[in-house]
């Protein structure tokens, strides 16, 4: 399939990396390595949407297309749903959000989430999940869980460890020892850490930026709880392989400038 569209939102502000967009990896700024990556995707089109023009240009002289977006959106899902409706997207266009800081995101990936989203019809949304295999990251709130239906559709999103093992883990200590490995006589996938690659229905973003946030989505943080909590349905696919972590930290961003020197350095001959 080629008829989906890949949005990059990419704000140029950070609190913790100013400028993030434009950070140097390799000699590039990261928002066109990002660029590059959805490039190398099945999509029919791919657009940065940026409220900086120095992003913009950054792009442009890359060969690539972006947008200037309004400065004041809340949300990247906002700064989305402003490009659908610049570009006259249909409602039943499939539009792929990728994180303007995911440098290293396999093209797999955001062709896997858009054909998720195409498979069923009634659903919205369509994002990807990964098996958790270590109590640290099941623990950690920071990685966000989703537990799903027979369906493959997302029953809810949380911080918290979901679902919880009440016959193992004691309500008391569980946080004072090592846990079980996650999934042993359960499945690999009893535990699944939610991976933020979505694919939305054009016609669903136009009504999601009319909601006022929902209060379970202001209580764990999580946009995509607003969806749920009107009714719409959220697919769910096993990543198809491995998910590279972002740049949110200056530590992110060495590792990833290592990774591109090293790749860069293997190929040559």
């Amino acid at each position: 399939m080629s008829d989906f569209v890949v949005v990059i939102p990419a704000r140029y502000g950070s609190s913790r990396l100013p400028g993030k967009p434009l950070l140097d990896i390799g000699g590039v700024p990261m928002v066109v390595r990002v660029w590059q990556r959805a490039c190398e995707s099945r999509a029919a089109r791919v657009v940065v949407a940026t409220d900086d023009s120095r992003v913009k240009t950054a792009v442009e002289s890359a060969g690539g297309e972006a947008l200037l977006t309004a400065a004041d959106h809340p949300s990247g899902t906002d700064r989305l749903a402003e490009v659908a409706r610049r570009l006259g997207l249909a409602d039943d266009a499939i539009v792929v959000n990728v994180q303007g800081d995911e440098p290293l995101l396999p093209a797999a990936l955001i062709d896997q989430v858009a054909a998720r989203l195409v498979a069923d019809s009634e659903a919205s949304i369509a994002t990807l999940a990964e098996p958790i295999d270590d109590s640290e990251t099941l623990f950690n709130p920071n990685a966000v869980k989703v537990v799903c239906n027979r369906l493959g559709r997302a029953l809810y999103f949380s911080r918290a460890p979901v679902p919880w093992n009440r016959e193992a883990w004691d309500r008391e200590a569980w946080h004072q020892g090592p846990v079980a490995r996650p999934g042993a006589g359960l499945g690999t996938d009893t535990w699944l850490r939610h991976i933020g690659l979505y694919a939305y229905r054009a016609g669903f973003l136009a009504e999601y930026v009319t909601w006022q946030p929902s209060p379970l989505e202001r209580l764990e943080q999580l946009e995509q709880l607003r969806a749920l909590h009107h009714g719409h349905h959220i697919q769910v696919a096993l990543s198809a392989e491995p998910h590279p972590a972002g740049v949110d930290t200056a530590e992110d961003l060495e590792r990833v400038r290592r990774w591109v020197d090293l790749q860069e350095t293997q190929r040559k001959p």
